[in-house]
């Protein structure tokens, strides 16, 4: 019984307000990111690529180089920058997701990077500020 109990106070805080004006802050500033993107001339081929090993916000190409982007959109800086989020956990998580991707298309012969796209709604327009080649491949993978 503690067991139902247990899961359906989950399923309570996944359905809250609160965690939906996250998620629909996060798909604002993810079309933000897009937008600023393709207006720096990358070509965005896949929207919230998904695996087992979790999401990559943008899969893009810049040039002939296959780049990850990580999209993090902040309200405010009370919390500190946006990249700072990208914890070492975090770089590791799309490390296996930019593998799992690279495996399920062939794995082509492309350099490959990671980046990092700041959103920041607060101001009537939002602003962004793009980190390139914001961290390598986590250890102990190799491509």
């Amino acid at each position: 019984m503690r067991l139902l109990a247990r899961l359906h106070e989950a399923r309570e805080r996944w359905l809250s307000p609160k965690a939906t004006e996250r998620q629909q802050r996060g798909a604002a500033g993810e079309a933000v990111a897009e937008r600023f993107l393709r207006r720096a001339g990358f070509k965005i081929l896949v929207r919230r690529y998904t695996c087992r090993y979790g999401e990559a916000d943008l899969v893009a190409r810049d040039a002939d180089t296959l780049v990850f982007v990580e999209v993090k959109t902040r309200h405010s800086a009370d919390f500190g920058s946006p990249a700072e989020a990208v914890t070492p956990e975090k770089q590791l998580h799309l490390s296996r997701v930019a593998l799992h991707y690279l495996r399920e298309i062939g794995h082509p012969r492309v350099p490959v990077r990671f980046d990092i796209l700041e959103v920041n709604d607060a101001l009537p327009k939002p602003s962004c500020r793009h980190l390139r080649d914001a961290f390598p491949l986590a250890e102990p993978y190799i491509y």
